[in-house]
């Protein structure tokens, strides 16, 4: 079960909990966010997770644990008729998965699944920690706020005048590096093109949409995700991944297309990311920026603490990401990678379910 909703009393309710819902339907409580105009509905408690966390299971435990018996959760909040094609979620997980000096653990939602990271989420979770009381005692004028991701560590540095939270809010990622460049890849309807893949959180494939013969900044969205898509699928046919820590890392999130500006410069570079199930972000999306950043350092295009601006492609937002320390993992050569953006509220909501509702769990279509 869920959070329970506290229900408001109108005209002729009697009493009774508005709007109805079956006894045993969920009644899920939710915050509503959006950085850089990708939404984040945000679910503070979900107990059957905290139960599941309270056992010892590692977060990425935990993630396959609630992708097998909690799944329900994520479609009926992230596929319509409540959410949409493009709606991301995160569940909020205190206690156990939450232990060691983290302030929360989160898992990541999208329209296909689970993520092991979001840059987008950390930054929109890093204001809600603090508005919701999950730091003790934050401070003037920024707080660390500790999360646990799937994918490790993350911290977010949030502005905070003694009231409220406020922005931009950055964060520091876990360790990212490129893994691959320059790599031939054949894409059925598309011939040869040359990728990049590079992890930050999570692992991308990039190239110029030029390679595709489309403009990221000005062709139509459907042939951008097309084309994207079209490469991820050649991408996981055609190059197997590796990850230092754990395998149940080693997937290929989605593809970033970019207008080909990877050398430094003051001026924005404009990309789209489509991950999952052809979900297109409508942030330039945060661990996009990660990877991309780990990858013009290694490519030497970028030196440490100079800062990049990224845009959306979608929605014109923006994120600026910088490379702030170099390090090892694995057998990798990494760096972390800060970037920034701006969060913001949109409302809360209480949703329910009816048992007798043949829809009652979400339904999706393309």
């Amino acid at each position: 079960r869920a959070m329970a909703a506290e229900g408001r009393d109108g005209p002729g309710s009697a009493g009774r909990r508005l709007p109805p819902h079956s006894p045993s339907g969920l009644v899920l409580q939710t915050v509503e966010m959006h950085t850089g105009g990708e939404p984040l509905r945000i679910v503070p408690r979900l107990e059957a997770a905290e139960e599941a966390a309270a056992r010892g299971l590692s977060l990425l435990s935990l993630r396959r644990e609630v992708a097998a018996t909690q799944d329900h959760v994520r479609r009926a909040l992230v596929h319509e008729p409540r959410g949409h094609a493009g709606m991301y979620g995160a569940v909020v997980v205190r206690g156990g998965a939450a232990a060691d000096g983290v302030h929360l653990a989160v898992l990541f939602l999208h329209g296909a699944g689970y993520s092991a990271m979001c840059g987008h989420a950390v930054l929109a979770l890093g204001r809600f920690a603090l508005d919701y009381g999950l730091v003790a005692e934050p401070r003037c004028p920024e707080t660390p706020v500790c999360l646990r991701c799937p994918c490790g560590p993350v911290t977010a540095f949030v502005p905070w005048d003694g009231r409220r939270s406020g922005n931009p809010v950055r964060f520091h990622s876990v360790p990212a590096f490129a893994v691959t460049t320059d790599l031939a890849i054949d894409v059925p309807g598309h011939g040869k093109v040359v990728v990049d893949i590079s992890y930050g959180g999570t692992f991308y494939a990039f190239l110029s949409a030029e390679q595709l013969g489309l403009d990221v900044c000005s062709s139509k969205t459907r042939d951008l995700v097309n084309a994207a898509s079209a490469v991820t699928e050649a991408v996981k046919k055609q190059f197997k991944l590796h990850h230092p820590e754990s395998e149940d890392l080693a997937f290929l999130y989605g593809t970033i297309l970019t207008d080909g500006k990877d050398a430094f410069s003051e001026e924005p570079t404009t990309n789209i990311c489509v991950f999952a199930d052809e979900q297109v972000d409508r942030s330039p999306t945060g661990s996009g920026v990660t990877a991309r950043i780990a990858l013009q350092y290694h490519k030497g295009l970028i030196q440490l603490d100079q800062t990049r601006t990224f845009r959306s492609s979608t929605t014109g937002s923006l994120f600026t990401g910088k490379a702030v320390k170099a390090t090892k993992f694995g057998d990798y050569n990494a760096v972390i990678v800060e970037v920034s953006g701006e969060a913001y509220y949109t409302g809360a909501a209480t949703f329910t379910v009816e048992e007798e509702d043949p829809l009652k769990n979400g339904f999706f279509f393309k």
